[in-house]
């Protein structure tokens, strides 16, 4: 049973959008009563959960809370965190590394630069999707429909003048993220920061993490911060293959 039950934690996690029943069935090569009953117990254990209208499943929250512990836990220590410091050293800003965990960004690991004037955000810190850098990188490479869902419940929190908080304003911001391969964070999640934001990409291809750098605008405005990009996406390139993820 254990095996089956990580087989089906591993096909939902591997998909880009939730799975029917029938789908699962399918990809795991049970019976559907059996997969059905698996899926059940691990909705109820919160390791997946369903969709609004009940016929999807998808990674549950107590799920993305352990694979952002592990991510966290083998990001904190080793030759990850010499990639970022590296990083840090040639951009002389604060970097940091992001993965997905429900519905919010979580910060893997960071490195500090040694300026005076810092904008500190520890590790473990959750923060929005909608009007980050990382964070609308993950939206701009998800269907349409995980993101209608994210602001079905109507508009999203504003957390400056600039955060873009309607699908309208944010349908366009995320077509030109897709289009450029990088997000941005123009003082949208804390007034007077700036960010940009690059994919790390496992061995399918498919993102798993982002590689950014931030600091205040009057130090760091985006049209400086964007030159850093080359720089993060090598970055970027040596953290995928540390990560080694399918």
């Amino acid at each position: 049973m254990a095996e089956r039950v990580l087989l089906l934690l591993e096909v939902v996690a591997g998909r880009e959008e939730p799975a029917t029943l029938a789908e699962l069935t399918a990809a795991m090569g049970l019976a559907k009563a059996t997969v059905h009953r698996l899926a059940n117990l691990l909705v109820e254990l919160r390791y997946l959960e369903r969709t609004v209208d009940g016929k999807r499943y998808g990674v549950g929250a107590r799920f993305a809370e352990a694979a952002a512990g592990a991510l966290r836990s083998t990001l904190a220590w080793g030759p990850r965190r010499v990639v970022l410091r590296e990083l840090v050293g040639q951009l002389n800003e604060t970097c940091n590394i992001t993965a997905l965990d429900g519905g919010q960004l979580v910060y893997l690991d960071r490195v500090e630069s040694d300026w005076p004037l810092q904008i500190r955000l520890s590790v473990g810190s959750h923060v929005p999707l909608h009007c980050t850098a990382s964070g609308k990188l993950f939206l701009a490479m998800s269907s349409r429909k995980i993101v209608r869902d994210l602001l079905s419940a109507g508009e999203l929190p504003r957390h400056t003048p600039k955060t873009l908080v309607t699908w309208k304003d944010l349908e366009p911001a995320l077509a030109q993220v897709r289009k450029d391969g990088f997000g941005t964070d123009d003082e949208e999640f804390i007034e007077g920061m700036t960010a940009v934001a690059v994919p790390v990409l496992g061995r399918s291809r498919a993102m798993i993490a982002t590689v950014a750098v931030h600091g205040p605008k009057s130090r760091l405005p985006l049209s400086r911060a964007v030159t850093h990009i080359p720089a993060l996406r090598r970055a970027a390139e040596k953290l995928g293959a540390m990560l080694d993820l399918p």
